[in-house]
């Protein structure tokens, strides 16, 4: 879905903006039949205690202020090391869009988290530049900056900018460690890009922007990627869902895991997804969890995904291993894999009615996220979602998970 985009002065801002540099009020409001992604406005300019000639500091370089959807009661953390401008978020959407950022320009950020696949990219697993199969399944970018204890599904990044670089130089972007130098220094040095990193990071002229510019910029507009204002946050579930409701904090004890604003504890658990049903280890099984920590006791561990926008991000799980949501509830339901070795003790069959895992998916259909990011340019890419592989039968999997989501 390709979105219209608000050019004012020397900045581009698009909708996940409540406020564009130099633009009437209504120029953010090019849609408004379509909520945005992110709530998030600028300060307005404080008085100015100078004479009349004096004037208030730049809007771009004020700090962000968060204006936040109904169901998120605190914004996400955010480091001290890169602090929340609109600069910095508007440079940030436009390099989240930028197919240049890939080793081959062949897809951007954007590319995996797609809006009309709920943020993912409706893939069993996520395709890398050079059309590479990776080894896991794209989680939903919605309200990715509220999962605290690591990123990707074995938590192996520490923050949002880490997770950025990662993905960058690995199998998702396919830059490469040893590239990544100069193609920051490549984008920084684009003339629709210089004047804004110096902006966003007070850039002497010449300065050569970093991987950790474009990284910072990047993770300071994916935090403002909010889900909420769904029906479940506004009290306007139907009867099906408010049962639902009901069955998830009681017998289904869905809340054991899937708890707080964002409905996941940002822990890690074994489900049994890394086994078959006689509780034998898949043919090259992931060891999530195990591999970053060092520890064999989180083998085959992966982190409770956010429930928010689920019903729009088949396939599950971190393998990518169940195709309907309906079945995801009903395997959860009955206590995931039993016979998997190291389960979590949390996991248990609750003894769920058809009637009631119908019930919990109509819950689950009420935290659909209304809102949707804006689009920069064509973002078509072959084999995204599921379809030909441009690259042909010859491609192979990405022999290691750390380039994989």
């Amino acid at each position: 879905m390709i979105r219209a985009r608000a050019v004012c002065s020397s900045f581009v801002f698009v909708g996940t903006l409540a406020f564009v540099p130099g633009c009437g009020k209504d120029s953010t409001k090019a849609d408004s039949n379509k909520k945005t992604a992110d709530k998030g406005a600028v300060d307005k300019a404080p008085p100015d205690k100078g004479s009349a000639d004096d004037k208030a500091p730049p809007t771009e370089a004020r700090e962000w202020a968060w204006t936040l959807p109904k169901g998120l009661s605190e914004p996400p953390p955010v480091p001290a090391e890169n602090p929340m401008t609109a600069a910095k978020v508007g440079l940030g959407h436009q390099l989240f869009m930028d197919k240049r950022l890939s080793g081959d320009g062949s897809r951007s950020c954007y590319s995996c988290h797609q809006n009309e696949l709920g943020g993912a990219d409706g893939r069993t697993l996520a395709l890398g530049a050079g059309d590479k199969p990776l080894t896991r399944n794209t989680p939903t970018i919605w309200n990715v900056a509220y999962h605290q204890n690591g990123l990707y599904w074995d938590g192996r990044a520490p923050t949002l900018e880490k997770q950025m670089l990662g993905a960058w130089k690995g199998g998702n972007m396919g830059v490469g460690e040893d590239n990544l130098a100069a193609k920051a220094k490549e984008i920084g040095a684009l003339p629709e890009y210089a004047p804004e990193f110096a902006v966003a990071f007070g850039l002497e002229p010449g300065a050569e922007v970093t991987p950790e510019h474009v990284a910072m910029a990047v993770s300071a507009y994916e935090r403002t990627l909010l889900c909420g204002d769904t029906a479940f946050d506004k009290g306007e579930m139907d009867e099906a869902a408010q049962r639902g409701w009901d069955l998830f904090r009681g017998k289904a004890s869905c809340s054991t895991c899937h708890a707080g604003d964002n409905l996941s504890d940002g822990a890690f658990h074994n489900v049994g997804t890394s086994h078959d049903a006689s509780g034998a280890l898949l043919a090259d099984a992931d060891v999530g969890q195990g591999k970053p920590s060092g520890a064999e006791e989180n083998n085959y561990k992966f982190r409770t995904p956010t429930l928010r926008n689920v019903t729009k991000t088949a396939p599950y799980f971190h393998n990518g291993s169940v195709d309907d949501l309906t079945e995801v509830v009903r395997y959860m339901a009955a206590g995931g894999n039993a016979k998997a070795p190291g389960i979590d003790p949390n996991l248990r069959n609750t003894q769920l009615s058809e009637a009631e895992i119908a019930d919990v998916v109509a819950f689950l259909g009420a935290l659909e996220c209304p809102g949707s990011l804006e689009v920069i340019g064509d973002q078509s890419v072959g084999g995204i979602p599921e379809g030909p592989i441009e690259a042909g039968p010859e491609a192979e999997p990405e022999p290691s998970p750390e380039a994989a989501n």
